[in-house]
């Protein structure tokens, strides 16, 4: 269940906000001051701050900053105050939303749900993206640079992964020997494109059952390598 503060010293609008928040399935605690509701949002974990701009203590613009060094949760700002140097100010100290009184509470709940979703899909498109490869009986963890075939492991040297990691993560593009080169020893490199195939031998070495008949990665003649899927 989401968990959202309310902070707010109009106890009958935060009344009200809660009770639409419940019956929408969001657990609710209520602040009507901004020291206590500065310290609630700071010690507890919420997934939301509805953020009332006017309050004793400490105002919503002052709340908002100090949270924003310290959380990246929505905080929605809601005020009486309709001038645009409000909102501007509001939304440059971080809050995600402002809006203004009286607002419906339907209204309220719909952006409430709207930032929430918006929050999980970023979270989640900032995870760390897969870092391992399987096919065909060979696992390739990059993170802990390890290689295994038919869960065997295998040995290879940095460069001998790079190569593999780079063609095992573009299965069926080919890389031509050139690019390969700028790729893995880099543009300023200084040394042979014929590194590449003594490197590219000594792979196949390590992960082909036959080298000479590979199986993982294979030989464009007048082109460069592809990596088999």
């Amino acid at each position: 269940m989401k968990k959202i503060l309310i902070i707010e010293d109009d106890s009958s609008i935060a009344e009200l906000e809660r009770d639409y928040m419940e019956i929408n399935g969001f657990s609710v605690d209520i602040e009507s001051a901004g020291d206590t509701g500065l310290r609630a949002a700071l010690s507890a974990d919420y997934d939301l701050i509805i953020l009332d701009l006017m309050l004793p203590k400490i105002d919503g613009f002052e709340i908002c900053r100090q949270l924003r060094t310290l959380k990246d949760i929505p905080i929605l700002m809601v005020s009486a105050r309709k001038e645009d140097i409000d909102k501007i100010r509001g939304l440059g100290l971080g809050a995600d939303d402002y809006i203004i009184k009286p607002f419906s509470p339907g209204e309220l709940v719909a952006r409430v749900k709207a930032h929430l979703a918006r929050y999980e899909r970023l979270r989640g498109s900032t995870k760390p993206k897969n870092d391992e490869i399987s096919i065909r009986g060979m696992h390739i963890d990059k993170t802990s640079h390890r290689v295994y075939i038919n869960n065997v492991e295998v040995n290879l040297t940095a460069k001998e992964f790079d190569l593999l990691v780079l063609l095992g993560s573009n299965p069926n593009r080919v890389f031509s020997k050139t690019e390969l080169f700028e790729r893995i020893w880099g543009l300023d490199s200084l040394g042979d494109i014929a590194t590449v195939t003594v490197h590219i031998g000594k792979l196949r070495e390590k992960i082909e059952l036959v080298p000479s008949n590979p199986q993982y990665i294979e030989t464009i003649w007048g082109v460069g390598y592809r990596f088999k899927m």
